[in-house]
């Protein structure tokens, strides 16, 4: 799973996802097809995992895929049945804040059809509304 090697801080603050638009990020850079963000979320390396193996499986090891996103974002959580206080949790898990308009896998290398199959099913995996963009 994607996560970094090593990071400044090994926990940080949970912060907003600002009600804006993606300004970088947001065209079709390397590859034909692609799927882009629609709403506000936080998606996990899980779910970039999952994604990326779906798109891959249909592909059947044909063309070429970028990830768009990383998940540089430690999310901590406290333990079941533990009193509140003596300080935050341990990191459970990684994830990458998303805003609308950015682009999150980009393919090229195989048909129409097949990259716009892909895609759909990649965005099943996904916790936020897609679309899918043609160049």
């Amino acid at each position: 799973m994607l996560q970094p090697s090593r990071t400044k801080f090994r926990k940080c603050q949970k912060g907003t996802n600002k009600k804006k638009v993606a300004i970088k990020g947001n065209k079709l850079n390397f590859g034909e097809f692609g799927l882009k963000a629609v709403a506000h979320a936080r998606i996990t390396a899980r779910q970039i995992e999952a994604s990326r193996i779906v798109i891959s499986k249909y592909l059947k090891r044909g063309g070429r895929i970028w990830i768009r996103i990383y998940p540089d974002k430690p999310i901590t959580k406290k333990p079941i049945e533990v009193r509140q206080g003596k300080g935050k949790g341990n990191v459970e898990y990684w994830a990458t804040l998303v805003q609308p308009g950015k682009m999150l896998f980009e393919i090229t290398g195989v048909s129409k059809d097949i990259a716009l199959k892909a895609l759909k099913l990649a965005s099943y995996k996904l916790p936020v509304k897609t679309l899918l963009v043609i160049k």
